[in-house]
């Protein structure tokens, strides 16, 4: 039998060449599954610091500044800015964020504060939409008074994306951290529960977000009722 030179060539420089031609892809997805492997690991690792250090975050022992601001979402974090206003933590208050609808006397109320106290040292800011927009309204109420040192007072969830906007708005100025804690996620299994686990995922991702926006400068909006009546 006869064997044809020709064909055996042909077969060969096709099997040689194939590896060749799917070498790159596979490199590129050897290297692409790598890579988000990798990102999946620094997401969930910086969850876990996120958590750890929300679950540690304490008030300081002797809270002093030139003022207050309290970001609403509760009464609980007004009560506890006034009491501070009331001991001498800071000179004025900021209550940065309240709905229109919400008068001065049903804050007063709710908080069983003495009408002098609310009189002179008290502010109410309405312009406030989110977290940017209390940044930037505490930043024209801190620049307008000429204070330096600010204690900011939120949720413990709330307080590092709080901290975050406020920094990239007004770098200057130092805001001291007072975390009211609802709950005590350092002693109780959070992670357990649906409601607190969904809170804890639900500020983290926009905390890494807002980390993007102000890195990137995208996505950024005022977040205020005044600049939104104005687009």
């Amino acid at each position: 039998m006869s064997h044809d030179p020709i064909r055996p060539k042909t077969e060969l420089s096709r099997s040689e060449s194939e590896p060749a031609r799917r070498g790159p892809v596979r490199r590129m997805l050897r290297w692409g599954g790598v890579a988000f492997v990798l990102a999946i690991a620094l997401v969930f690792g910086g969850f876990l610091f996120f958590a750890d250090s929300v679950t540690t975050l304490k008030p300081p022992l002797d809270p002093h500044a030139d003022a207050i601001v309290v970001l609403t979402g509760g009464y609980q974090r007004i009560d506890q800015a006034v009491e501070l206003l009331q001991k001498g933590a800071g000179k004025r208050l900021l209550i940065s964020g309240v709905h229109p609808t919400t008068t001065r006397n049903q804050i007063r109320k709710m908080t069983q504060a003495a009408p002098d106290l609310f009189d002179c040292c008290v502010d109410i800011g309405y312009d406030a939409l989110d977290t940017i927009g209390n940044a930037e309204e505490a930043t024209n109420w801190i620049h307008a008074k000429g204070y330096k040192s600010v204690l900011v007072v939120t949720n413990n969830y709330h307080m590092p994306r709080s901290l975050a906007e406020l920094a990239y708005v007004d770098p200057e100025t130092q805001f001291v951290p007072y975390p009211v804690v609802n709950t005590d996620l350092k002693n109780s299994n959070w992670f357990t529960d649906p409601n607190a686990m969904r809170v804890m995922l639900a500020e983290y991702g926009k905390l890494l977000f807002a980390g993007a926006r102000n890195l990137t400068g995208l996505f950024r909006h005022p977040g205020l009722r005044s600049a939104e009546g104005d687009t």
